[in-house]
């Protein structure tokens, strides 16, 4: 495999562990180009000068070593001082350039998220936040610039993570301000943690319990790259699943749940009911606007239609905008530089950015705001429910991928979709959505139900997702019954899912 085949968007992935099925592409070699090429952006683009630092960190993975010791020896090969911090976060990784006793100028952190457990990857970040697609490019392209320093870099071991753990907890008691217990302000709550066996563990002992939480029958915190227990991700059905056995057989308050490398959360409430994808963004919205009136909540192309009216009723506005965290991020960036004002943007995934916290992918930091607004609600006897009260919940929703076979799928997709809008508006009960950044949405009525439907290209795939929601029930099925009618003459697409 090319080098140049290991870029995934913003972020490098690749097979680190050779299975029956997968052979190794994340080799060292491949990584020492990296590494190379990451040396030389420092040096040429950021203009870092000859000796940057550079911290390095990584998840519970198996192969994080492996993939740390080429890194170090290639980095310090080529002059950079590296700091090892050992098991880290990725939002922990991007803090170790802002902290005052790291000041690093550059962070790496070895992860590939949720995937399975043979992945790995890397994440980079200078002290102006994460690499974007044409930053990988320049690595990648300068992945031979070899550079021999005179004087080798030095190697360093931090513990950063506890650093990041003590900053969580002094945020959160600041928050909540509690002047009867500023010291433990979540005493008297039960909160569970599922972190997956990936890095998240933390967020257990050195935060909640810090605080004064009870934290029995968190569950999974020991870092484990075999992933035994589920898959480390919140927007996984059989994670979320056991997240709500655990918050229910604690009979506890709260339950919280992180991805590997803890750039994604969501929560279960003391009922059982999960707190992810539309709902996890509405919490957040009410806190955030709350304390900014009126601001502009950026999210991905595939929230409900729902949502943007709960935010509505609160006086603030939803910018619908592209799959991909990078993605919101720039443009809540952007629309902030354009002079609207947004605090926050957020995929359903669970990937969210405040914008006063560096506009940061990071899910322990969600969870901490959301927190501090919970622990005041306790104090009026109400929770977290009580935020989204007004968010109405569909009767009928999926989310299936319909399989592009063409070689060239891209653009066979792309012409289906351009086919698609024409096909919608000869068609009673179809009507485009005018306002849409990504694929085609389409709103539904009269004999399909008040609902909507997204169909747009996978980023990476030769796939074309689809999300439903509609108010009737059986609704969705309706839906997929006109999508067959229009799939069903193209042979370059497998639409066998439109018929479960």
């Amino acid at each position: 495999m090319a080098l140049k085949d290991l870029q995934n968007g913003s972020d490098i992935r690749g097979i680190a562990i050779g299975t029956e099925k997968h052979d190794v592409t994340l080799t060292d070699e491949h990584v020492s180009a990296i590494a190379i090429g990451f040396a030389a952006w420092l040096r040429d683009v950021k203009k870092m000068g000859d000796q940057p630092s550079v911290a390095i960190g990584h998840d519970s993975r198996l192969s994080a070593d492996r993939v740390k010791d080429v890194l170090v020896a290639s980095l310090t090969r080529s002059g950079i001082n590296v700091v090892d911090v050992g098991l880290a976060t990725t939002p922990a990784m991007f803090m170790a350039t802002q902290y005052e006793d790291y000041q690093c100028d550059a962070a790496i952190m070895i992860t590939a998220s949720h995937l399975p457990y043979f992945y790995n990857g890397l994440k980079l970040f200078t002290r102006d936040g994460g690499a974007e697609h044409e930053d990988i490019d320049y690595i990648v392209e300068h992945a031979d610039a070899v550079v021999v320093a005179g004087v080798a870099g030095t190697v360093t071991h931090k513990p950063l993570l506890q650093n990041y753990a003590a900053d969580l907890v002094g945020k959160i008691r600041a928050g909540i301000d509690d002047r009867a217990d500023y010291e433990k302000p979540l005493g008297g709550s039960h909160i569970v943690v599922d972190a997956g066996n990936g890095a998240g563990g933390f967020f257990a002992t050195e935060v909640l319990a810090k605080l004064g939480a009870d934290i029995t029958g968190s569950q999974f915190l020991d870092p484990n790259g075999n992933f035994p227990n589920h898959i480390p991700n919140p927007d996984n059905n059989e994670a979320m699943a056991s997240l709500k056995e655990a918050v229910l057989a604690n009979k506890a308050d709260l339950g919280v749940i992180f991805d590997t490398d803890v750039d994604r959360a969501a929560i279960v409430n003391g009922n059982g009911e999960s707190l992810n994808r539309n709902p996890l963004i509405a919490v957040i919205s009410a806190i955030i606007l709350e304390e900014h009136p009126g601001t502009t909540i950026v999210t991905d192309s595939t929230t409900s239609t729902h949502l943007e009216h709960f935010i509505e009723g609160l006086g603030g506005k939803q910018h619908r905008f592209k799959r991909g965290y990078r993605n919101v991020i720039n443009e809540a960036i952007r629309l902030n530089e354009a002079g609207t004002q947004s605090e926050i943007a957020i995929e359903v995934s669970g990937h969210a950015a405040l914008k006063e916290n560096y506009f940061l992918d990071d899910g322990a930091y969600l969870i901490a705001k959301i927190l501090m607004r919970y622990a005041k609600l306790r104090k009026e006897g109400k929770d977290l429910a009580d935020l989204t009260r007004d968010l109405k919940v569909p009767a009928d929703n999926d989310e299936i991928r319909l399989s592009i076979l063409a070689s060239n799928f891209k653009a066979y997709g792309l012409a289906a979709l351009e086919d698609f809008k024409g096909f919608v508006a000869k068609t009673d009960g179809l009507e485009l959505e005018p306002v849409n950044q990504e694929g085609v949405r389409v709103n539904t009525s009269g004999a399909f139900g008040n609902g909507w439907f997204l169909l747009r290209m996978s980023l990476h795939e030769p796939v074309m997702p689809v999300n439903l929601e509609s108010d009737e029930v059986g609704g969705v099925d309706k839906i997929k019954a006109v999508l067959q009618e229009f799939f069903g003459e193209y042979e370059e697409i497998d639409s066998t899912s439109l018929q479960k």
